[in-house]
């Protein structure tokens, strides 16, 4: 509003406007349009056709990309986001909008009520919010509510009502009041509360302010019931819109798969040091030229996949088809690198109490949760995770000595307290050797859970990993469907890069063959 209509907007206006009026979206937005658009440093960058360079790219056509970019997102955010909903939009307390905003309403309430309080009163302004409540009320029908379409019609019939106004019969009350019972009639049940609030307010203007706040949202909650309703349907036809940008970027920029094919590239590098490594010595017969055959395409992609929990998101740039979802996966990093903390100080309080504790109800919950609180933070750069384990490790003796008395066992001496306070203190060492295995641990069963994601069913819980295993599949839960949906947008791109490196891998295999 601050904006005048009559001036015309530059290029560089409108694309900061495009930006700016998708704030929300904003974020993997820019990364997308900047991350692809970037050539990125590599191996395979000589691989690049010399005869396609990037072209330069139009104000239009980045305009246009940009709002196939947000169209995508949002579609995204609807498809891997389960908890997704739609949202009032606020603006920031002393944001320039908000005033200007809290100004025009103010002045429109204003008048309203002056038209009122006139001897006799005027109602056009009246007149004309109820038409937009009357448009409201039938938005919200569906095709089979005729007896409501029909009421709604008839009660508030515009132009009778103006006849009415213009011989000073109309009865605001009356009309107000089917328009609250009919709210109430649609509204969810979520919203009973506040349709009978409405009915304790008796004032026309604060009345009507009332109403087309809770209009607004019952617009939300049915628009958030379209979205759960379509998110199935969604899926699909977001994977296809989603693959058919990427190759609107990809042709626009040949070397757009360079961060992908690094990515892959490690993880076959990675599968064949773990094959390597367990395959018996050079020249112990047939069996181990047998183990040598060629990396599966399934488990590098899970294997990168992987990889991705254990990212350095501050200094490497984030592979292109995983791109719009850094956020979530860097998401899970941090929920992971938490129950690791978690899981590993629990391990060590039962292994430091025996089998008295390990039984008793609640009593992981709690440590659990001292763990949590304590942790709070641990990603930010002021932390200090010694200080934080020093004083976990105050809590958790102290919690430790009240359970065992209180189930008749006998408290930790000084010496046992110290020692196991410095078994927690010790977790901050990155070659602690329980959160290394607790860790192993961790990826295993992602590993095997990914492997098996077309079964309902998760895999089992490695041993020493369940006082956290509700936690653990929750993480699971959510990081496969993360994955799988990745998948089903990218696959085509996935075989093609795999097929290079398997190939190249397959010539190194027969290649080794020869020489032995």
């Amino acid at each position: 509003m601050s904006q005048n209509p009559d001036k015309p907007h530059s290029s560089e206006e409108k694309s900061s406007g495009l930006e700016d009026g998708q704030e929300s979206l904003d974020n993997p937005d820019q990364s997308i349009r900047k991350r692809i658009r970037q050539s990125a440093p590599g191996s395979y960058r000589d691989d690049t056709p010399k005869s396609s360079p990037p072209r330069p790219v139009s104000v239009e056509e980045l305009m246009e990309t940009a709002k196939g970019v947000t169209n995508m997102a949002l579609a995204h955010e609807i498809v891997v986001n389960g908890d997704f909903q739609i949202k009032p939009a606020e603006l920031p307390e002393h944001s320039l909008e908000k005033k200007v905003r809290d100004i025009v309403h103010k002045a429109f309430w204003d008048c309203l009520e002056a038209q009122l309080k006139e001897d006799p009163p005027t109602y056009d302004h009246a007149i004309k919010l109820l038409g937009e409540i009357k448009e409201t009320l039938l938005s919200f029908l569906l095709p089979g509510h005729t007896r409501l379409r029909n009421q709604i019609t008839e009660v508030l019939d515009l132009d009778l009502i103006k006849q009415e106004a213009e011989n000073g019969a109309l009865d605001i009350s009356k009309l107000v009041e089917f328009v609250i019972g009919m709210m109430g009639t649609l509204c969810a049940p979520a919203r009973d509360e506040e349709i009978k609030k409405l009915k304790d307010i008796h004032e026309i203007v604060p009345l009507f302010r009332a109403i087309f706040s809770v209009l607004d949202l019952m617009k939300m909650d049915m628009a958030n019931f379209a979205v759960s309703s379509i998110r199935p349907k969604l899926m699909q036809q977001s994977a296809e819109y989603e693959r058919k940008k990427f190759q609107e970027f990809l042709e626009k920029q040949p070397n757009s798969l360079d961060l992908v094919m690094n990515w892959l590239q490690e993880a076959a590098d990675d599968l064949e040091k773990l094959r390597s490594n367990r395959l018996p010595p050079h020249g112990s017969g047939d069996g181990a030229a047998g183990e040598a055959s060629a990396l599966c395409p399934t488990a590098v992609q899970n294997q990168a996949y992987l990889k991705l929990l254990k990212w350095d998101h501050m200094n490497r740039p984030f592979p292109e088809t995983v791109l719009m979802d850094q956020s979530r996966f860097q998401e899970i990093q941090l929920e992971l690198e938490q129950l690791l903390l978690t899981g590993t100080v629990l391990l060590v309080v039962f292994s430091a109490a025996g089998s008295a504790l390990v039984d008793i109800p609640g009593f992981a919950e709690k440590i659990k949760t001292i763990v949590k609180v304590l942790l709070t933070g641990m990603h930010l750069p002021a932390f200090n995770l010694k200080e934080s384990l020093a004083a976990i490790g105050e809590k958790v003796c102290a919690e430790v000595n009240s359970c065992l008395s209180q189930h008749g066992f006998t408290p930790f001496t000084a010496e046992r307290e110290t020692v196991l306070k410095g078994q927690i203190q010790a977790v901050a060492n990155p070659d602690n050797t329980i959160c290394k295995l607790i860790d192993s641990r961790i990826q295993k069963f992602l590993e095997n859970y990914l492997a098996s994601s077309h079964q309902k069913s998760l895999p089992a819980i490695p041993g020493g990993l369940g006082p956290i295993q509700r936690e653990l599949e929750e993480i699971a839960v959510k990081y496969v469907r993360l994955v799988n949906y990745n998948k089903m947008v990218f696959s085509p791109y996935y075989d093609a890069v795999l097929a290079k490196i398997l190939t190249k891998e397959e010539s190194q295999l027969a290649g080794k063959s020869k020489e032995s």
